[in-house]
């Protein structure tokens, strides 16, 4: 049975869009944001598989979108608790809009992009540089976004809010993003920049209307001082610095069979890009389904056997895709990779906003951020590698598997680790 804390979470989640204005706005923003999102998570990387069929070079642009989580994520976190954050968020989606813009503009000057693989290189390399200050926008606006939250929800009701908002974005990042920019890109491979140009900029007035409860002074320390204290924190607190560590690996892999998946796609399952857009809702409706039970499932299960279902499930779904080569059973992979995902972060993002002080949560975030994401371009990079390693010995079809096999490995690996050493009390 639910916990009374869940039940009440549950009466107060169903009223907090109709009573609360300011998560109002926050949950519009973000849906606005993760569509244009889910629109670029196929726009993207379709570019490129216009210009290059090499998956190093692929993968490049995957790995220049995830690398400033390495490089700024540190940074940011200070920047997210001396600035106002909603500032933060506006700015950064302005910067995203430029970029779709700029987008737009590299494609119009090319006349035929599929037959331009002798100027593949300096296209890709425009490419690789558009997604590493689309990453650096997103380092800024998601810090500063999920440090909004706990200042405009009450912390009972913190389960239920994220539930709700990833419940939202998922609609609109996975489950209306991919198959819109498919039916986009049949059209032209423009039109999905520049319809995302606007979603960005809908998503800044939005966010620009937030009203935020006046802060604490905010202590006007150094740098490398500002950095210790989250640092310092993070030391004292063993099981967040695990959960940071864990997450890094998944995210790794996680971005890895992503990185791969529009070739396995293209040449495994031989799908066009509406098609693949339509691949990617089964994921959607895998994270819906997440975000609307995982506060359930959490107060039914707990912390620990959540978070070891989610890792179980993360071990099945990458079997799947490298074992066979179905679309049926890749669309069940990424259903429930997505709702095991999501049970993921609603207990673990809970966790930290309900246990770090406010006043420490951009820089404790950006600390986490560091190891769970900062270790994507790794994963990107390396799954590239790993399929243009074993080519010439597999063939092209085999080396497409093997990703998702390294993944599972991973995950078994990680099983382990979470049954010996991960502990909420």
């Amino acid at each position: 049975m639910p916990s009374k804390v869940l039940i009440w979470n549950d009466v107060v989640g169903k009223t907090l869009i109709s009573t609360n204005r300011d998560y109002r706005f926050l949950l519009s923003a973000s849906s606005m944001s993760n569509l244009g999102d889910g629109i670029a998570m196929v726009a993207l990387p379709w570019l490129a598989t216009l210009l290059t069929s090499d998956p190093l070079l692929i993968a490049a642009v995957a790995t220049a979108q995830r690398l400033p989580w390495l490089l700024f994520a540190l940074p940011a976190g200070v920047l997210t608790d001396r600035a106002d954050r909603r500032l933060l968020m506006v700015r950064a989606d302005i910067v995203r809009v430029f970029l779709m813009v700029v987008t737009v503009l590299m494609i119009s000057t090319q006349s035929n992009l599929p037959v331009l693989e002798g100027s593949a290189p300096t296209a890709i390399l425009s490419l690789v540089m558009i997604a590493f200050f689309l990453g650096s926008a997103e380092v800024i606006r998601d810090n500063a976004a999920q440090t909004i939250l706990p200042s405009i929800v009450a912390h009972p009701d913190l389960e239920r809010a994220n539930g709700q908002m990833w419940s939202a974005e998922q609609v609109a990042g996975q489950f209306i993003g991919p198959p819109l920019a498919g039916v986009l890109i049949a059209s032209s491979i423009a039109f999905p920049f520049g319809i995302d140009a606007s979603i960005y900029a809908l998503s800044a007035g939005l966010v620009w209307m937030i009203a935020l409860p006046p802060r604490a002074p905010v202590s006007k320390s150094n740098f490398r001082t500002a950095l210790m204290e989250g640092l310092s924190w993070m030391k004292t607190n063993p099981v967040i610095l695990r959960l940071a560590v864990m997450l890094g690996a998944i995210n790794a892999v996680f971005i890895g069979g992503m990185t791969i998946l529009v070739l396995y796609a293209q040449e495994v399952l031989e799908l066009t890009a509406t098609e693949y857009g339509l691949l990617l809702t089964f994921g959607a409706l895998g994270g819906v389904v997440g975000g609307l039970c995982s506060p359930y499932v959490a107060g039914w299960l707990g912390m620990r056997k959540s978070l070891l279902i989610s890792l179980v499930a993360f071990v099945i779904v990458n079997l799947l895709i490298g074992l066979f080569g179905s679309v049926y059973l890749v669309a069940v992979a990424l259903f429930f990779e997505a709702a095991a995902g999501m049970l993921w972060n609603v207990v673990t993002v809970s966790f930290r906003q309900r246990l770090i002080p406010d006043e420490l949560l951009g820089r404790v975030n950006s600390v986490y951020r560091f190891f769970g994401w900062g270790a994507m371009p790794f994963g990107a990079m390396g799954a590239g590698a790993l399929v243009a390693f074993l080519t010439p010995t597999l063939g092209r079809e085999d080396a497409l598997h093997m990703p998702y096999l390294f993944a599972a490995g991973v995950c078994i690996w990680l099983t382990f680790y979470a049954v010996l050493r991960l502990r909420f009390d």
